[in-house]
């Protein structure tokens, strides 16, 4: 289990939430208004998990029903970042019947996603639990549910690297081709950003490596190196400046990452445990 994910407060996710109601809601939820005409009592339902995975995201539906019903209570019987099996009683829901039903879709749809997330990183940073290196995520993210991914990346295991532009430089291959060069890169930025954001630097080769040690990067990324030319790497960076940490990117699979963490390397990033992850497949039974 991770407890190092932190969700935003409800200033921040609140309307969120609400603009993902509005959507599924749209001008109505013509079949629950249509059953039930009068306001009724309370009702009881169970969220029931129907694969093995890791639970991510739980106060988000707490939330979903609370803004349909203040009054709703969403009881979680596992923790975040926990494991679940299939067929265990995972929540207790208990509300208004219109505030269930209506709020069932969007609770479980972002619950669904965020464990799934969770669930591939628990299985990458299992891979790498016993070396040095550290499994971080990427700005590769949906539209909207970043913050929400970036939490689910980190109940599995993960560090989360920048959440956005302004978070930090990062000077990558493109950057290095306008700007003529890593060393004119490093040199023009480093003019402008203000104090105490970093510089990492993308490199493909090793005479990038060593410009970019020369002109004093903070983090230096192997991006899509073999395992051979990553390992020359970081010795040549640990021979030059020991304070200078070492990340490696570019193709990290289930079946490379123990490879790459041999070289040495202070993290290792990929969007893979967000874009390929699957839905964890969980469901509402009402009582």
């Amino acid at each position: 289990m991770s407890d190092l994910g932190i969700l935003p407060p409800p200033i921040v996710l609140d309307p969120l939430l609400q603009s993902w109601l509005l959507e599924d809601i749209g001008r109505g939820d013509r079949t629950t208004q249509g059953l039930f005409l009068e306001k009724t009592g309370d009702v009881r339902a169970e969220w029931i998990a129907k694969e093995e995975g890791v639970i991510a995201g739980f106060p988000i539906p707490a939330r979903v029903f609370q803004l349909l019903d203040a009054n709703s209570r969403f009881t979680p019987l596992v923790k975040e970042g926990d494991v679940c099996h299939s067929g265990m009683a995972i929540a207790k829901l208990e509300g208004s019947v219109e505030a269930l039903l209506t709020g069932e879709r969007v609770a479980l749809n972002l619950a669904m996603h965020l464990s799934g997330i969770a669930t591939l990183t628990r299985k990458y940073t299992d891979k790498i639990a016993d070396f040095a290196a550290k499994l971080v995520d990427t700005r590769k993210t949906t539209p909207g549910l970043r913050i929400l991914e970036k939490y689910a990346t980190q109940l599995g295991g993960a560090i989360n690297h920048r959440m956005g532009l302004d978070d930090a430089v990062m000077i990558k291959d493109n950057h290095i081709a306008a700007a003529g060069g890593i060393g004119k890169a490093i040199s023009l930025i480093r003019k402008t950003i203000p104090y105490p954001l970093t510089i990492e630097v993308e490199t493909e080769t090793l005479e990038q490596v060593k410009e970019a040690l020369q002109y004093q990067a903070d983090i230096i990324m192997l991006d899509n190196m073999s395992v051979e030319m990553m390992r020359e790497a970081v010795g040549i960076i640990r021979s030059n400046d020991s304070h200078v940490k070492i990340e490696a990117s570019g193709n990290i699979t289930l079946e490379t990452i123990r490879a790459v963490a041999e070289t040495g390397v202070d993290y290792i990033s990929t969007s893979a445990p967000i874009t390929q992850s699957k839905w964890l497949d969980l469901s509402m039974k009402m009582f």
